[in-house]
């Protein structure tokens, strides 16, 4: 197996992690390839620059890592077929905090690794979307990928905005708010959920509308078939108008311009482990049940 590997550099136990990698690695024939940062870390090891040629991707870090991990793969990690063409599925090891996304933390590394190389896990298609800048003259400006989501929201001035969406063509009407959210459900636990939006089951295809601080309390969230075109315009002549896309990258949205969002045409693979499951990581990580020594059977 040829493993690609990126990393977060800014984790103490990362040189540990690299260690338990390079020890691990050869008895299960696997060969690590490592992003330019993480080489320079490592000491060893091959050069990873592009996504081909590589079966599954490692990734050292938090979400946010894992995320980064889907854009460097594009069309590896969201296509199908055969050969070059199948789909790389990602392996995510949490150095952070919450990790909804990563696969295991760094003390189940070696067994993560012992599964991946033998097939012993289940690779969980995670739906994506796309999103283009389009102008007035409907020409596509820019495109994104995205397996968390888009925010369309304001700037550094200290006022709302007003969007107008629209769902197919229909439109739903104007809202008045610091922004909008558009997830997968894989992000209804990030930003989304934090500005009220509901939690969907990863594995339940939709796409959640969520505003952000709506100056109206009838602007609820809204859950939308997978297969859903939204546009979002404002006819405002704004400074900013920022899209970020998975919280990391973007660009402004200018006057006269739309943002466009529709379902990526293939998935994200993330690697699931035997006994990983979606509702135990919510009760981990969210606290769901209450606090674990209260819920401890008291002992006779």
């Amino acid at each position: 197996m040829r493993l690609g590997v990126i990393g977060h550099t800014g984790y103490n136990e990362l040189p540990d992690i690299l260690r338990t990698l390079f020890r691990a690695s050869p008895a299960l024939d696997i060969e690590l390839v490592f992003e330019r940062d993480l080489h320079e870390v490592a000491g060893a090891g091959a050069r990873l620059e592009t996504p081909d040629g590589i079966d599954a991707l490692l990734t050292l870090g938090g979400d946010g890592t894992l995320l980064r991990g889907a854009r460097f793969l594009g069309a590896r990690g969201v296509g199908g077929g055969g050969g070059e063409d199948r789909p790389v599925p990602i392996l995510g090891v949490n150095l952070g905090r919450l990790g909804f996304l990563t696969t295991c933390g760094t003390g189940d590394i070696e067994e993560a690794l012992r599964l991946l190389a033998s097939g012993e896990y289940e690779a969980e298609a995670r739906m994506a979307l796309t999103a283009s800048a389009v102008d007035e003259a409907g020409s596509n400006r820019q495109s994104w990928l995205a397996l968390n989501d888009f925010v369309l929201h304001k700037g550094g001035f200290a006022r709302v905005v007003r969007l107008a969406i629209s769902v197919n063509g229909d439109s739903i009407g104007t809202y008045a708010a610091d922004g909008v959210i558009i997830s997968t459900p894989t992000g209804s636990t990030a930003y989304s959920l934090s500005a009220g939006g509901p939690v969907v089951v990863p594995t339940v295809e939709s796409i959640i509308l969520t505003p952000i601080s709506a100056h109206t309390l009838a602007v609820r969230p809204l859950v939308i078939a997978p297969d859903a075109e939204i546009s979002i315009e404002t006819s405002e002549t704004v400074e900013e108008l920022l899209v970020t896309v998975d919280g990391q990258v973007g660009t402004k949205l200018v006057a006269g311009e739309k943002l466009v969002v529709r379902r990526a045409e293939h998935s994200v693979l993330i690697v699931r482990l035997p006994g990983d499951s979606f509702f135990e990581r919510m009760r981990v990580k969210l606290g769901w049940g209450g606090l674990p020594e209260r819920d401890e059977p008291r002992q006779c």
